[in-house]
């Protein structure tokens, strides 16, 4: 998926684990499954929760932004970026993340599903 040079982008397989994640899909997605320690805000509600994007994320790091497929993190990651945050797309998104064999889980940690 390309949305232009202008937005920062890396793949699934590049993420380490300790890496932050914030996922930016709706609450039902959410339920669904989700990357486990990944910071969730929806994309509906960034705006007006930002704040707690700047509390939960490291100082000097990386914010590696996953929704779905890339299109929502690609605007919230270019968003982000306009406020001088070290942003970057995770392109494919959470379905990538689970074709891959990333770990998706539920609130209660039981294997979850993309939706």
């Amino acid at each position: 998926m390309n949305f232009g040079a202008g937005v920062p982008t890396v793949q699934v397989t590049d993420l380490k684990d300790g890496d932050f994640l914030l996922d930016v899909r709706e609450d039902d997605e959410w339920r669904a499954g989700h990357a486990e320690g990944a910071l969730h805000i929806p994309i509906s509600e960034f705006v007006a929760r930002y704040g707690e994007l700047t509390e939960a994320a490291p100082q000097d790091g990386r914010v590696h932004v996953i929704c779905r497929s890339g299109g929502r993190s690609a605007q919230v990651t270019m968003y982000l970026a306009q406020q001088g945050v070290d942003a970057v797309n995770v392109d494919g998104g959470m379905q990538y993340w689970e074709q891959t064999g990333r770990a998706v889980v539920t609130d209660d940690g039981k294997p979850g599903f993309v939706l």
